[in-house]
């Protein structure tokens, strides 16, 4: 260890001779350079003189800079020099520079290398040399080349763009990178199988397991009806780039987007694979019920409905004002029976309805997937409200988007609907406020403040 390094009562001690040396050092390079002067002013030949002095002091810093390179700063080992074996991450972490003290940030990366030995050794030389942890690895084969995707821990101090630059300089190319989060942790087979249990359990999770499944993207369903679309797409589905098509179960077609990243072969054989499950499935809703008692002693029971509910629903709009309906749905009051259908399918998202003792629908609370947004909506009998009812749909509404990994749910009403505003308000979290010609849009961002899925049972709405 050099002496300079040690320390007495926390400050460096330096020895006498150190400074004797650089002193002696001064000197010379005083004298020298006075020699110089004079020769170059003095003497028959100093304009030669100089030139040649310049280039020997630029060849000199070079050869320099290109030592420095070699003997202090080169990258961790890649390999045993015999067996060409990369180190353990023990050995990487002890050799290489200490981590970044003020902590690190997760990235998903995916790029595309040649298929030929050693690309992918190349990259993972880079990313030790960035001193950047790969934490996962899946690689999805093409045609001409294999597309790697990377969960990697790095410095807090790396920007994104050199950490893309070091890939480009390995080989990689077409680089997408994002920020990652403690979720993308589990390894992707642990990922897909649950996945797959949540299709299992529920329809109204496709849309979702597919979200997570291949990241950020926009899902529609198109129903049976649009004639073309559904005769166009085959039983397999299609892939098309940045484009999937899948044949849903109910006939129509299942179209998901990611103009950002086009998809692989192996995320269009998950996609098909798990539509295929929930084809095999069949419909399917789970079953269960809470019971709440109201401020003045009314049992009422929230669970979920579907499209088996749909009579049901039908009668509590036949209870239901006009103004009620036309809040509500923002159209003409007799066409509020044709929305059932699409909204009580669990395919479009998840419905609750909130039951008397004697099994009456007296309220619906829907949370609908809207491509890559998430729309909540209420609807009250005039009879039950300002009960609590539609404070506690909405709570458990939202609730649900929480566990569903939404960012944000937003709702469609009028200016002069104080019930819901004020319901939207009791959730105390961030709102965005949008009125245009009447009609509001209320936008909670669900990142903010943990939501209470139960609230008090004497609220008014």
């Amino acid at each position: 260890m050099p002496e300079v390094t040690r320390s007495k009562d926390g400050r460096p001690v330096h020895h006498w001779r150190r400074d004797v040396v650089e002193l002696a050092a001064l000197f010379t390079a005083v004298a020298v350079a006075d020699a110089v002067a004079n020769l170059v002013g003095h003497g028959p030949d100093g304009p030669e003189l100089l030139l040649v002095s310049a280039v020997v002091l630029v060849a000199t810093a070079g050869f320099h800079t290109w030592w420095a390179r070699r003997h202090t700063h080169a990258p961790p080992g890649t390999g045993h020099p015999d067996t060409g074996a990369r180190p353990s991450a023990v050995e990487d972490r002890a050799t290489g520079p200490a981590p970044a003290p003020d902590g690190s940030t997760l990235w998903r990366m995916r790029t595309t290398v040649r298929d030929e030995p050693g690309s992918l050794a190349a990259l993972c030389t880079a990313l030790a040399h960035a001193r950047v942890d790969i934490l996962s690895l899946q690689t999805h084969p093409l045609a001409d080349g294999t597309v790697d995707e990377f969960l990697l821990r790095a410095p807090a101090a790396l920007p994104a763009a050199d950490l893309t630059r070091a890939i480009a300089g390995a080989g990689g190319s077409s680089t997408w990178i994002e920020r990652a989060d403690a979720h993308d942790l589990v390894d992707a087979p642990t990922r897909i199988l649950n996945l797959a249990t949540r299709t299992a359990l529920d329809a109204a999770e496709l849309p979702l397991a597919l979200r997570q499944l291949l990241g950020r993207c926009t899902i529609r369903l198109l129903p049976a009806r649009s004639g073309q679309d559904g005769e166009a797409v085959p039983v397999e589905g299609t892939w098309e780039g940045t484009l999937l098509r899948l044949r849903a179960p109910e006939g129509g077609v299942i179209t998901v987007e990611r103009p950002q990243l086009p998809f692989t072969p192996t995320e269009f054989a998950r996609a098909r694979a798990l539509v295929e499950l929930d084809a095999r499935l069949g419909p399917r809703v789970p079953r269960g019920e809470d019971v709440l008692t109201l401020a003045e002693g009314n049992d009422i029971t929230v669970s979920r409905a579907d499209t088996a509910d749909l009579d049901a629903a039908k009668a509590m709009h036949g209870r239901c004002s006009p103004r009620t309906l036309g809040m509500r749905y923002h159209g003409p009051v007799g066409d509020a029976d044709r929305y059932l259908n699409h909204l009580l399918s669990p395919r479009f998202g998840r419905t609750l309805a909130a039951r008397t003792a004697s099994g009456r629908v007296v309220g619906l609370g829907h949370l609908l997937w809207d491509g890559d947004e998430t729309e909540i909506a209420l609807l009250v009998e005039d009879a039950w409200q300002r009960r609590g009812i539609g404070r506690e749909l909405l709570a458990r509404l939202v609730a649900m988007a929480v566990e569903a990994g939404c960012d944000t749910v937003y709702a469609v009403t009028q200016s002069s609907n104080t019930g819901m505003v004020a319901a939207m308000r009791g959730l105390a979290l961030p709102l965005d406020f949008q009125i245009e010609e009447g009609t509001l849009v209320i936008t909670a961002r669900l990142d903010a403040t943990p939501v209470r899925s139960h609230l008090p049972y004497d609220s008014h709405q």
